[in-house]
């Protein structure tokens, strides 16, 4: 246990030394004030007021020690008495990159999009999640993490800035940058590129620290990327979908997709649903129309099936506070307080 404001106990002795010795120090003036009585000491010798004295001078006692009590832990109840542990939490060998098409096509459609990608967000538990939005131009929303809370806040924000809502347009900005619009190719291929050591064929392992600035074994990671988009190009992209559907493949990253438009085009091997479909099947994902009621628990039993085994985290402070027992001494001991005094009343 350490305390987190030790601080504060050298000027509190002070003060209590500074107490102690002006309740203790001689009095010049006390003989000026008293007054003789004569036969005093008949009175003094009586059994009763010697009987009356002693409990006087015990609650004198007990209240002079409640009093000592209440100062000493209220004192190490301020000081903040904590415990710092260091933990390392448990990690999935997981990594999820949500991928946006923020195209016009879209607009309808991107906020029931991001309350699907909220939903996922939620069922997942240690693994990393990531969001990159995308139309003429990529753009990373955030970077794969598992703090969920962040994830949620960011999610929020997504939602306001396709509901339209005052000041929250700036949450698309970078998705304009190129020539085009809606590059499917290039999204994903952007998605795909998002991963950590994502530079070359085979690279679905990652080098985990061990905690002491060396590197652990290497921990193989399952990638996936939850695509949502119409496939309705309207642009020159360096990549094709097909194109960037072997990437993914190359990469070891499985594709998911999610169409809203699964019924506009039609079901013909060239329409846009099914080159969706296609790839994100080629990659050894799945495709879901975005209304599909299992959608969501396909996707996350798909994804948690690829685990092949969990990982200790970076290490982590984690201070706990301990106030429970000097505040209940100090609770205990100002209610003593406060009977001596009764009884000590005049």
């Amino acid at each position: 246990m350490e305390l987190m404001f030790w601080w504060l106990i050298p000027p509190a002795l002070l003060l209590a030394a500074v107490a102690l010795w002006r309740a203790f120090r001689p009095d010049p003036q006390a003989n000026a004030r008293r007054r003789p009585v004569a036969n005093a000491d008949r009175l003094t010798a009586l059994p009763e007021y010697q009987a009356a004295l002693r409990r006087h001078r015990r609650w004198l006692a007990v209240a002079a020690l409640a009093a000592g009590t209440l100062l000493v832990s209220a004192v190490a109840a301020a000081a903040r008495p904590a415990e710092l542990t260091t933990v390392r939490p448990e990690q999935r060998n997981r990594d999820i990159m949500l991928c946006l098409d923020s195209s016009g096509s879209m607009s309808s459609a991107d906020s029931a999009v991001v309350e699907v990608f909220g939903m996922l967000a939620k069922e997942f538990d240690g693994e990393r999640i990531g969001l990159t939005i995308f139309d003429s131009s990529a753009m990373q929303a955030f970077p794969l993490t598992d703090d969920y809370e962040y994830v949620q806040e960011q999610l929020k924000a997504a939602k306001a800035a396709f509901d339209g809502d005052p000041g929250s347009a700036g949450f698309l900005d970078g998705t304009w940058s190129g020539r085009g619009s809606s590059l499917i190719g290039d999204g994903l291929a952007s998605c795909v590129n998002a991963f950590p050591d994502s530079g070359g064929a085979g690279a679905t392992t990652t080098s985990e620290t061990d905690g002491t600035g060396g590197a652990g074994a290497a921990t193989q990671r399952s990638r996936s990327v939850v695509l949502a988009t119409d496939n309705y190009l309207s642009g020159d992209p360096i990549f094709t979908l097909e194109q960037a559907g072997a990437l993914a493949q190359e990469r070891g990253v499985r594709v998911y997709a999610l169409n809203p438009g699964d019924f506009d085009y039609g079901p013909g091997p060239g329409q846009p649903g099914a080159r969706l479909r296609a790839t994100a099947e080629a990659s050894g994902g799945a495709y879901y129309p975005l209304d599909t009621p299992d959608a969501v628990a396909d996707i996350v039993r798909r994804v948690q099936s690829t685990e092949a085994a969990a990982m200790q985290g970076a290490p982590r402070t984690v201070v706990s506070d301990l106030p429970d027992v000097p505040l209940t001494v100090a609770l205990l001991s100002g209610l003593v307080l406060a009977g001596a005094s009764w009884r000590l009343r005049p």
